[in-house]
């Protein structure tokens, strides 16, 4: 028997993907005045937007988009140039969860959404403390 995975289930429930681009947009209004995690930023978020929104719909069940352009995900291996410890962690799932409740279209997986979201930034902790 097939194991359940209720965050590739998203996707569907979400309705398409759109409102992840809009989930990205907001959350990065948040990143832009952070003084913990805009200097990881470049000038320009464009890119950071695009690539976010479409890892985000892969992950959550939608097309597989973030791969077939940039290869697999390996997220802990692109995030070790940045210095992530529990400041940065809390700092990004602060911007991530004012996102989802900005975008209604998130309501109804928010809970099980920011666990994922939450269980995944701690695994990016690449610092003690």
């Amino acid at each position: 028997m097939q194991e359940q995975d209720p965050i590739g289930d998203i996707y569907s429930v979400i309705g398409g993907s759109e409102p992840y681009y809009r989930l990205c947009e907001e959350f990065y209004k948040g990143v832009e005045t952070d003084e913990v995690l805009r200097r990881w930023y470049p000038e320009d978020l464009t890119l950071p937007k695009e690539h976010l929104a479409l890892f985000l719909i892969q992950r959550t069940g939608g097309p597989q988009t973030y791969s077939e352009q940039r290869g697999h995900p390996r997220m802990r291996g692109r995030h070790m140039p940045f210095k992530i410890g529990f400041i940065e962690r809390n700092a990004w799932l602060h911007h991530m969860n004012n996102a989802l409740d900005a975008v209604p279209e998130f309501a109804s997986s928010k809970a099980v959404f920011y666990e994922f979201l939450e269980t995944f930034a701690t695994f990016l902790i690449n610092q003690p403390g």
